[in-house]
């Protein structure tokens, strides 16, 4: 089985295909350096991620280095690979893991690990670090989880401490030294050991590691070309970070600690990096990132002047986090303008004592007036997010959670949607609380029964974070080096994707942690401040000493403020120099904005409507790509060319496409139909069409683009069948497998009526076919089968029915043969 037929057989191939728009191939033999970057999570989710598109586009501005993509196969592709004994391998090359000079693993989640030695090990790989040989590849993690690197050393040869913009190119270029050089393994781990920010578990000299820190973020530009992805990410839009680092001081946050200082984009490199980046992309919506997206300096002038600019395109915008107090008037109106994204607010704690406890600083007051703003602005759902379990947490802590809820559900005046998300307290390293206790599972499910037992109202929802998930958390979130055993010995019993709650096998957890007598308790304790914790080989910036002092001040429930808007706390981060806070310049013109609630006087004359079929084909890994998927695609082609959708009405408006039918997963074609409707169009069909190829992913054509008028005749009443040609594989053309074949098209040929099954959710249905197939023809010297099928009143039947109805063949050998449509049947 080949790699392509591997694909077709196991669930949302688009995750394996690569190719996709903006991707970079380049010839692997004539580059000096070859990079693999690894993203232990599925597809979706890697692809959501702005660092890993960030250090792919870094990497492959130098010509001679190849920096390629590789994810983590869902357990069916696991099981495919390892049945047919097929490495896995990158997106862009199709070549194994084991055939590059460096893997760069992105540690974002500890309970990705499981996950990073399964790849090691699809990848020909030894998973430790002592039983790897001159002839395989480094292995380098970067990413929050390194700030903690103690529970992955014995698998990691190398791990990146900070921001990895500048220090990427520095380990490329030590690379291609080694190579030119002849270094042995132990000689190019040492090279890495000398470069600012890298730590080599086994060249440690002593010394804390100090983070990498990018001191002028727009010194390095956002990706202009970012890859679009094949299918429907986690997070499906553009990502434009405006800022980096928070200085708000939330003693439980350990990348509002680990990321300091705030350094802030300017305003006009901001709106380049949209539109770079929307003329690339064809998204539709910019998501405005950074760790608290309301404290940008100048949040108010960007939405004004992002929204004045992308109104007419329907071009949405969403910002992933806020806190109450930054939720104005003129951010609900600019977020509302186009779609409604969604709201997620965190007062993190039921009570002001808690919220003073923790320095989160806002108080009910903001958040009842914040969520009656946007409640009255036309939204009718909030989500907002809690933490249990924090240190000094009460009984009236918990009931502050609730009445909170039903306060912010009285903004709705009763008829909104409030949905609570719970999560655990996990105390992370290099934060004030650091040393403080986690609560085991057993007291983590009493609070959370509680809180669900105390919600009466149907309008107020809970949502829990897995406690079994939690426990792990804040085992490796703090763990040393001996729970290597523990994730390997997990990984060899089957443990994967242990952060998806319907994967997560916590028995084997269990079962491995008592074989190897390790106790969690051990680990959710409370630590002492004279221990020294697996974590002191990484300096974050922060001094012991700040930690320190704030763990004091959260005893006193006295708040910290923040150094943005006040003095220097003195926390050890900023050396005034090339490291200090960074706001966005203030000299650039304020935009003005029609105000929120008046009518837009700006005049706008009657848009000139065009309506066009087209005509495109889909072949080679396109055929695996889903109805959504290739609809999607088109469309970002389309908005790339610079041309404008016709939009439908409502609160979320959907450009106007509509398609013929659609086509099956694993169909290929010579000619599917669409009509769309663009305003104003400045090009021809035929240069359109040329245009629109541009921006499709391989496998993709649009083939012709014609002009059609009110009152022709729509797709469906005017198309009345198709005809494939259906490949059959080499396998079933030999012994008595074909004479079979043959005889069961002799017999259905030869019938005047036939009946196939369809199984439903509620009963087994009979269905009528054989008027419905015109021509049923096998050619022995092609090995293909040739059927015309119409529509009937009731629909049409489909090719694998056919095969598996008809010709009586194995419903899994189906997905593996080729299948194409050659012709569409247009009535007279």
């Amino acid at each position: 089985m080949n790699q392509e037929e591997l694909f077709a057989s196991v669930s949302k191939p688009s995750r394996y295909l690569g190719g996709e728009v903006n991707s970079i191939k380049k010839d692997f033999a004539a580059c000096a350096v070859h990079i693999a970057l690894a993203f232990p999570d599925t597809y979706e989710v890697g692809m959501s991620h702005l660092g890993l598109q960030i250090l792919y586009a870094i990497l492959n501005q130098s010509p001679d280095i190849a920096a390629e993509r590789c994810y983590a196969p869902w357990p069916d592709m696991e099981k495919a690979l390892r049945a047919a004994r097929l490495p896995l391998t990158t997106l862009e090359s199709r070549r194994p893991l084991s055939a590059f000079d460096l893997i760069g693993f992105s540690l974002q989640y500890e309970l990705s690990y499981t996950n990073v030695l399964n790849m090691l090990d699809l990848g020909g790989i030894p998973l430790q670090c002592t039983d790897r040989t001159q002839d395989d590849p480094l292995i380098i993690a970067g990413g929050p989880c390194t700030f903690n690197p103690a529970p992955m050393a014995p698998f990691i040869d190398a791990f990146v401490i900070g921001e990895g913009e500048e220090v990427i190119s520095e380990i490329a270029a030590a690379q291609r030294e080694a190579k030119a050089r002849g270094y042995d393994r132990n000689r190019k781990l040492e090279q890495l050991a000398a470069i600012p920010g890298i730590y080599v578990p086994t060249h440690f000299s002593g010394s804390r590691v100090r983070k990498r820190i990018v001191s002028d973020l727009d010194s390095w530009r956002a990706p202009a070309n970012p890859i679009v992805p094949l299918m429907k990410t986690i997070h499906d839009r553009i990502t434009l970070e405006i800022a980096r680092g928070c200085t708000r001081g939330c003693r439980f946050c350990q990348a509002g600690m680990v990321w300091r200082p705030v350094r802030e984009r300017n305003l006009s490199a901001i709106e380049r990096s949209a539109e770079e980046q929307l003329c690339s992309t064809g998204y539709d919506e910019l998501s405005l990132l950074s760790l608290s997206s309301g404290d940008y300096s100048r949040i108010e002038d960007l939405l004004i002047r992002l929204m004045n600019r992308y109104y007419s395109r329907r071009i949405a915008l969403s910002l992933p986090s806020l806190r109450s107090e930054t939720l104005t008037r003129t951010v609900i109106e600019n977020i509302r303008k186009v779609r409604k994204t969604s709201f997620t607010l965190a007062p993190e704690a039921g009570s002001q004592r808690l919220r003073n406890v923790i320095n989160k600083g806002n108080t009910e007051e903001d958040l009842l007036a914040t969520t009656a703003q946007v409640f009255a602005a036309g939204w009718k759902a909030v989500k907002l997010y809690f933490m249990i379990g924090l240190p000094s947490e009460q009984q009236e802590d918990l009931d502050g959670i609730i009445e909170l809820g039903h306060r912010v559900l009285k903004q709705a005046r009763n008829r909104g949607q409030v949905t609570l998300s719970l999560s655990t307290f996990v105390p992370k390293p290099h934060t004030p609380f650091q040393w403080h206790r986690q609560i085991g599972m057993d007291e983590i499910a009493e609070k959370q029964l509680y809180l669900r037992n105390s919600i009466r109202n149907r309008n107020i929802s809970v949502k829990v974070h897995d406690r079994r998930m939690s426990l792990l958390e804040g085992l490796f979130s703090r763990g040393d080096e001996s729970l290597g055993r523990l994730i390997e010995q997990v990984f060899r019993l089957g443990g994967r994707f242990d952060g998806w709650s319907d994967q997560l096998r916590f028995d084997l957890w269990e079962q491995a942690m008592e074989e190897l007598n390790i106790s969690p308790d051990a680990y959710l304790r409370e630590r002492t401040f004279e221990e020294d914790l697996p974590w002191n080989v990484v300096d974050c910036g922060v001094s012991r000493d700040y930690l320190l002092r704030e763990f004091e001040n959260s005893l006193y429930g006295k708040l910290t403020g923040d150094c943005r808007s006040g003095a220097c706390l003195q926390c050890g981060v900023c050396d005034f120099q090339q490291i200090r806070i960074e706001k966005a310049q203030i000299g650039e013109e304020k935009p003005e904005q029609t105000l929120p609630g008046q009518p837009d006087t700006r005049p706008e004359s009657s848009p000139k409507v065009s309506r066009l079929r087209m005509t495109f084909r889909k072949g080679g890994t396109a055929r695996l790509l889903s109805h959504l998927e290739i609809t999607e695609a088109l469309i970002r082609a389309i908005k790339k060319t610079g041309e404008s959708f016709v939009f439908t009405e409502g609160f979320h408006p959907h450009p106007k496409i509509s398609f013929a039918f659609a086509t099956a997963v694993g169909l290929e074609s010579d000619g599917e139909y669409a009509d769309i409707q663009l305003r104003d169009l400045s090009t021809g069909p035929a240069a359109l069409a040329g245009a629109i190829n541009a921006g499709l992913p391989a496998g993709l054509e649009v083939m012709d683009m014609e002009e059609i008028f009110p009152g022709t005749p729509s797709l469906s009443e005017i198309i009345r069948g198709f005809v494939y040609e259906i490949t059959i594989p080499e396998t079933l053309r030999s012994g008595m497998e074909w004479p079979r074949m043959e005889e069961k098209a002799a017999e259905f040929r030869r019938a005047s009526s036939f009946s196939i099954v369809r199984e439903t959710k509620d009963r087994n249905v009979f269905r009528e076919i054989r008027s419905l197939v015109e021509e049923f023809e096998l050619s022995p010297e092609s090995g293909t089968l040739r059927i015309r099928l119409l529509f009937g009143k009731d629909g049409s039947v489909k090719p694998s029915e056919i095969l598996t109805e008809v010709l009586t063949l194995d419903k899994d050998i189906v997905p593996l043969m080729r299948i194409r449509k050659v012709k569409t049947l247009f009535s007279s």
